[in-house]
């Protein structure tokens, strides 16, 4: 080589390639993953290497601070984390029977117990027996258990277990009473106590699964701790063992066949799950046949393909070469959405014909769980527990005043007293009343209508604690308070330390906080059908549609249709009971019907309590005030009422959400045309205000 040929060399720098792995230009595969793909090739589980290490190192998981403690932790640390699979004298492989489980640990203290009724009765609803009759509660015991005995055995526990166990091969277990007997007491002897519980089977869907309730107590009446492994892991060991010893291990030939159902289907699969673990560090699903494809893609290859044109159809995957394929960003979300759609849409469908009606899928309208500008108006076709049936969320189907079906999300205390067959509003969720408006008002009412921040200093340090003693930082929460309704118009700012207070302040800071919330919640317009409410002698939610200055708009079709009709009877049986007339083409209505059809209604039900009762009642005049004890709230057709007793005679004023904390203790209230107006001075001893 000659000296010209030296300088004619020239190096030119670049990014390292890797020893012969994946792409030119990419890094090398670190130790690790070639590690964790070795394990995958030859059938293993990687994701098992980092839970062995730290048992070896007598180290603890991240969980472990919580899951070690309650009964059943060192038993549950025996069992295997994975049903793994065996291959006898080198024939098929075969694994045990899988059982999904899903737990909830529910608080029982305060409005826990109320929603606990609500729940088991949700249940029994929804749930439906192999003959198709109607969810029925079952225990250890007894195949017709009393849920509220068994409830009210539990009034003081501290929280309760809520289980789902759902058997893959449930289907072929028949009636699922014996398996959860059988399950609950294999968790009797692992947990060292009788357990108190109840169950319900649903055999209404496409994976039939038992709802078991357990209290949390032991047999000595002590407070029932289950560790937190053995409720992820244990519960689904013990059920599996039973299923497996009922129908027998599950060959791999059987799980082929299951997996093939699922390449088709419009959700997140057991297929995708795999796919996922398929990707390479190219970002690439790669199925050719090689020693870098793992053993579960190899068995399940031409399953993978098919599920990947499946994908490819509906845009979540790209075949970029033979057997390479690219994934969607967000596939996995997008499958769960869609599965949770399809499932939604099975319950409306579902609510509909067991209606006998008749609506188009297009009529189905799936909301989001966040209030919109415009209220949906309708009757309730379908109620139950929505989501994995463990939240204690609700679901409502609304045949709607628009023609459409609508579906909604909501918490139970949103829901409020909607049942099947009711006139509902849904829309933004009422805002509960605030503490600190309640106070505002009572020390505004002894001042004349001004509240002062120095009053109220100086009246809490003398009636009440606050933590850590920050009396002043308690009152300024008052004043910032202030400030937001200043800015919405609802105070007035007199000067730093004077601010004048409105008659209706506490209703209309409660509207202003029900404006800016984005929560679902639904109102209840009437508890009785369109039939009933045509004759009925009460104020019903067609004659305030009637005189309304902006009435529901009302499609002619479904329900619409149907609130129409029933507008027309009901037009005509105010005209022969006086209340209304016609004058030309327009119909002229009594000044002041509703308020008269309500006190026909209120008068009516007074006299009929009173003779339960043994008392004389007393109806309340407009501008009275009312102070009493408040024994029952009392549910009318014009609305729901609050029998306030004194003495030998009771009254019923509109009933209040705040009063409901009183039930049992003295209110007062000052009765102002269809409402009262409360009183909550504390000077005044222990009572509360309507």
């Amino acid at each position: 080589m000659s000296r010209d040929d030296d300088t004619r060399f020239e190096p030119r720098l670049g990014r390292p390639r890797s020893g012969g792995e994946g792409r030119p230009g990419r890094p090398p595969t670190s130790f690790k993953q070639q590690v964790l793909r070795a394990v995958a090739r030859a059938g293993g589980n990687p994701r098992l290497i980092g839970r062995a290490m730290a048992g070896r190192a007598g180290t603890r998981t991240r969980t472990d601070r919580f899951n070690a403690r309650g009964r059943g932790s060192k038993l549950v640390a025996t069992f295997p984390r994975e049903s793994g699979w065996s291959r006898p004298e080198g024939g098929m492989r075969y694994r045990a029977r899988r059982v999904v489980v899903k737990a909830r640990v529910v608080k029982m203290r305060g409005s826990g117990s109320k929603a606990a009724y609500a729940h088991l009765r949700y249940l029994q609803r929804d749930g439906a027996a192999l003959d198709g009759e109607r969810g029925r509660l079952y225990s250890a015991s007894l195949d017709h258990a009393d849920g509220s005995n068994f409830l009210d055995r539990g009034q003081d526990d501290r929280h309760q277990f809520r289980l789902i166990v759902a058997p893959e091969d449930g289907a072929e277990l028949g009636d699922l009473r014996d398996f959860t007997r059988r399950l609950m007491e294999q968790m009797e002897r692992d947990l060292d106590t009788q357990l108190d519980w109840v169950a319900v089977d649903h055999h209404n869907t496409g994976h039939p699964h038992s709802h078991v309730v357990i209290r949390g107590v032991t047999d000595d009446g002590k407070t029932l701790n289950i560790a937190g492994d053995y409720i992820a892991h244990g519960i689904r060991h013990r059920a599996s063992e039973i299923v497996t010893l009922e129908l027998g291990m599950q060959s791999e030939w059987e799980v082929q066949q299951k997996l093939g159902r699922e390449v088709e289907q419009d959700r997140f699969t057991r297929l995708d799950r795999a796919i996922l673990q398929e990707v390479n560090d190219e970002g690439l699903v790669d199925l050719r046949m090689g020693e870098e494809q793992s053993y579960l893609g190899r068995v399940n290859r031409y399953l993978l393909i098919g599920r990947l044109k499946k994908l490819e159809r509906m845009g979540l995957a790209r075949e970029e070469e033979p057997t390479r394929w690219s994934l969607a960003s967000g596939m996995e979300k997008t499958l769960r959405e869609l599965g949770e759609r399809g499932d939604i849409i099975k319950t409306m469908h579902r609510a509909i014909t067991e209606r006998g009606l008749a609506r188009g899928a297009g009529d189905y309208v799936i909301h989001a769980g966040k209030a919109e500008q415009k209220p949906t108006v309708g009757r309730v076709i379908g109620k139950g527990l929505a989501g994995d049936e463990l939240t204690g969320r609700l679901h409502l189907v609304i045949d709607g005043a628009d023609g459409r079906v609508h579906y909604v999300e909501m918490s139970e205390a949103a829901a409020g007293e909607t049942r099947t067959g009711s006139i509902v509003e849904v829309g933004r969720a009422e805002a509960p009343p605030r503490p600190a408006d309640r106070n505002i008002a009572e020390l505004a009412r002894d001042n004349g209508g001004v509240y002062e921040p120095a009053i109220h200093l100086l009246t809490a340090r003398d009636t009440m604690r606050v933590p850590d003693g920050n009396y002043e930082g308690y009152v300024e929460t008052h004043v910032r308070r202030l400030e937001a309704l200043r800015r919405a118009g609802i105070v007035e700012r007199l000067d730093a330390d004077h601010w004048r207070i409105p008659d209706d302040f506490e209703n209309r800071a409660q509207d202003y906080d029900t404006g800016r919330t984005r929560q679902l919640g639904a109102r209840v317009l009437s508890l009785i059908d369109l039939d009933a409410q045509v004759t009925a002698n009460a104020a019903t939610w067609l004659d305030r549609e009637l005189v309304a200055d902006a009435p529901v708009a009302l499609r002619d079709r479904g329900f619409g249709r149907e609130a129409r009709d029933a507008l027309a009877r009901r037009r005509q049986w105010l005209m022969e009971q006086g209340f209304a007339r016609e004058d030309g083409s327009n119909t002229i209505y009594q000044r002041g019907m509703l308020s008269t059809l309500a006190r026909r209604e209120v008068e009516e039900a007074g006299r009929k309590l009173a003779l339960e009762r043994g008392m004389s009642f007393r109806m309340a005049e407009n501008g009275e005030r009312i102070s009493g004890t408040y024994r029952q709230p009392v549910q009318l057709v014009s609305g729901k009422y609050a029998l306030v007793e004194r003495s030998r005679e009771f009254t019923l004023v509109p009933w209040r959400p705040v009063i409901e904390k009183a039930l049992g203790r003295q209110v007062s209230g000052l009765v102002r045309g269809e409402g009262i107006s409360g009183e909550f001075g504390r000077k005044r001893g222990p009572s509360i205000g309507m």
